[in-house]
């Protein structure tokens, strides 16, 4: 089908999701990385390191608002990993091996870690609210926060989540991570939050038949996780204010460009679409891992839509053309008007970063703002 013309024109949107949106994470530029090495090696203090992240991250604000973004974040700059500094700031929570591994489309296959519950966990500090007061602070556009879904903290390791002393069943565990979600959500909001997005990787994996046989032979069943994990986000988000947008990411993994799970969305749409308590949910489509739109015809007229068509994982850039034809695809599927763009992840989930230049990034952003106003206006 044509891309312009078929599809009837939407207005645009003055909350999130916005038309044009993006996931998070973004490149560290070279001066953070090297901070990061000097402060590590204690060549530099860290009220140094401290002045150069913050310089880094007003300049990487200036940029997403230069390109023309209506919504902004710090790029993640003060966090090792998407989920590093939530583990990092609560009490109880170690490091352990993941039970599943990264891959790329070659079968080349990598490690990592996980949260392990090593002994009750409890909330002694604020997460990322200074993350969001700072950008709060230093922006006019819309700031986004970013934090690991609850099952962030249960599904890396299987059944082995925490030592048996500290929770000795999944319910219980899951109270105090609700726990921990609502009180920093709750501070959040109190600030002035106003668009949150939880990055939710599990879901994602579960739509891979091949994880899900995994899951079976660990003795867990599968789609009772799905609801476990659209349950621990209800009751995270329940009580905040109405006009705070809480956008949910689904998410194959990303490191360096590699992935953990593919296959489409049929197997949870249902559920997660039409029992989730949120406003949008960020669903990634750059390839055919994803699956089709089919699923989409499972979305409320109330929940907004993110297609995230524009790779992060890879330099090449996109046309304006076959994206436009591609959200003129899922608008036969969904109304337009619940639709956006944005990148299908963020652009550097840990500080390494995907193999993309700031160059290519800066371009893939604009890309999505540039679509967004050629097919809503």
């Amino acid at each position: 089908m044509e891309p312009q013309g078929e599809i009837e024109m939407a207005t645009p949107r003055e909350r999130p999701p916005f038309r044009a949106d993006h996931i998070g994470s973004l490149l560290r530029p070279s001066i953070l990385r090297q901070a990061h090495r000097d402060h590590a090696a204690g060549k530099i203090s860290s009220a140094d390191f401290l002045h150069i992240l913050d310089d880094c991250i007003r300049g990487i604000v200036r940029l997403q608002e230069t390109l023309g973004l209506k919504v902004v974040t710090d790029g993640e700059f003060r966090r090792v990993s998407y989920w590093g500094r939530f583990v990092d700031r609560t009490e109880g929570f170690e490091i352990r091996p993941a039970s599943f591994k990264f891959r790329d489309d070659s079968g080349h296959e990598v490690e990592f870690t996980a949260p392990y519950a090593a002994r009750k966990i409890c909330r002694s500090q604020p997460l990322a609210l200074d993350e969001f007061v700072f950008l709060r602070d230093n922006t006019q556009a819309v700031p986004k926060i970013t934090l690991p879904a609850p099952s962030t903290m249960h599904f890396y390791r299987c059944k082995d989540f925490a030592d048996k002393s500290a929770y000795n069943d999944v319910e219980t565990f899951f109270d105090d991570v609700v726990a921990l979600f609502r009180a920093e959500l709750k501070e959040l909001a109190d600030a002035g939050c106003r668009y949150v997005q939880l990055d939710e990787v599990a879901i994602a994996m579960l739509c891979d038949p091949a994880i899900r046989a995994t899951v079976e032979r660990e003795g867990q069943d599968p789609f009772e996780l799905v609801d476990l994990y659209v349950d621990a986000i209800n009751r995270s988000v329940a009580g905040l204010p109405d006009d705070m947008s809480i956008g949910v990411h689904i998410c194959r993994g990303n490191f360096k460009g590699n992935y953990l799970s593919e296959g489409g969305y049929d197997s949870v749409a249902e559920i997660l679409f039409n029992t989730s308590d949120v406003s949008h949910f960020l669903l990634e489509y750059d390839t055919p891992r994803a699956g089709d739109f089919k699923p989409l015809r499972f979305v409320p007229k109330n929940i907004g839509i993110v297609l995230g068509l524009v790779s992060s994982k890879t330099p090449l850039l996109e046309s304006e053309d076959s994206l436009r034809r591609r959200i003129g695809e899922a608008a036969q599927i969904i109304d337009l008007s619940q639709l956006a763009i944005s990148p299908q992840c963020g652009f550097a989930s840990t500080v390494a970063g995907n193999p993309v230049s700031e160059t290519d990034q800066a371009k893939k952003l604009k890309l999505c703002v540039d679509v967004a106003r050629k097919v809503w206006g």
